[in-house]
């Protein structure tokens, strides 16, 4: 008599235990849904959030203007005339009386520069940056002669670059090749001294090698 009960009790039982079974199937599988798509969605976050700025890239965040050229200057265009250039921008490192801050513009690097003529005369110089100044794909910068068979030491030169990005040609331009003139007071031409970052246009254009500019806005001092 008691056998039907215990059948359907057993019976119940077992599909309260499927349907159990079921549930935490169910919850399983939705929750490692839901894991699937947090993981999905952190992801897709970090991918579209922006990099943190590296040591590396950080230190890029200085004004700079480094190559190596060949130019054609038009008053002898025969002549091999080439600049190396390695600059870099050191805001308020250099104090003078005055300025005991230093400028912004203040600069270090080196610059080598040689001339063969066509007849085969050979000078050379040497010099050290004292200035850079860079806007856009331009840069103006100074350098004190250091050592030369064909300028006095301690002669301030003053250079400027052009950097096409792959556009035309790059140029550079130098105070003593077609500029930097005044008169005395008998009104005789004579080549004045050069300011720190004065100079010309960058009138020669490249025609081996190339330079690179890396222009920065000028700092402002930072508070003391």
């Amino acid at each position: 008599m008691y056998r039907p009960a215990r059948t359907a009790r057993a019976a119940r039982t077992a599909r309260l235990g499927r349907t159990t079974g079921s549930n935490r199937t169910g919850r399983s599988i939705r929750t490692a849904t839901a894991a699937a798509l947090a993981a999905l969605a952190l992801t897709a976050l970090t991918a579209a959030s922006p990099p943190r700025a590296t040591a590396s890239a950080e230190a890029t965040a200085t004004a700079r203007v480094s190559g190596s050229a060949r130019i054609h200057y038009a008053l002898s265009p025969d002549d091999e005339i080439r600049f190396t250039v390695n600059a870099e921008g050191a805001p308020y490192t250099r104090p003078v009386p005055g300025v005991p801050t230093g400028l912004p513009t203040d600069a270090r690097g080196t610059v080598h520069f040689s001339h063969r003529t066509a007849s085969g005369d050979f000078r050379q110089s040497d010099a050290t940056v004292d200035c850079l100044s860079t806007g856009g794909p331009v840069a103006t910068l100074s350098a004190v002669i250091t050592k030369s068979d064909a300028m006095p030491v301690g002669q301030r030169i003053g250079l400027s670059v052009y950097d096409a990005h792959g556009h035309g040609k790059n140029r550079l331009g130098f105070s003593w090749g077609v500029g930097n003139m005044d008169l005395d007071k008998d009104g005789n031409p004579y080549q004045p001294v050069v300011g720190t970052c004065m100079a010309i246009a960058p009138f020669a254009p490249v025609t081996a090698g190339g330079f690179t500019v890396h222009s920065v806005e000028l700092a402002a001092p930072s508070a003391p």
